[in-house]
């Protein structure tokens, strides 16, 4: 199954970072989220991505990381 895991940052350059993070360890760019006004991220993963997304977003001090089955 595919998961959005979604984080949420209370500072522009935490999103940022978490963001660039994910990129460089190998995202899809096409799956990967940046919300420069609410400070939110968001990555769509299979399960075996899951844990590691949520490992890369907590690293930035998120206030909210959260996941939920992808829906089209």
């Amino acid at each position: 199954m595919t998961q959005t895991v979604t984080a949420t940052y209370n500072d522009s350059m935490k999103a940022v970072n978490a963001y660039d993070e994910l990129i460089s360890k190998d995202f899809p760019r096409e799956k990967l989220f940046l919300d420069r006004d609410t400070n939110v991220v968001k990555v769509i993963v299979p399960d075996p991505g899951q844990r590691e997304a949520e490992e890369i977003l907590n690293r930035h001090e998120p206030d909210n990381v959260e996941a939920k089955p992808y829906q089209d």
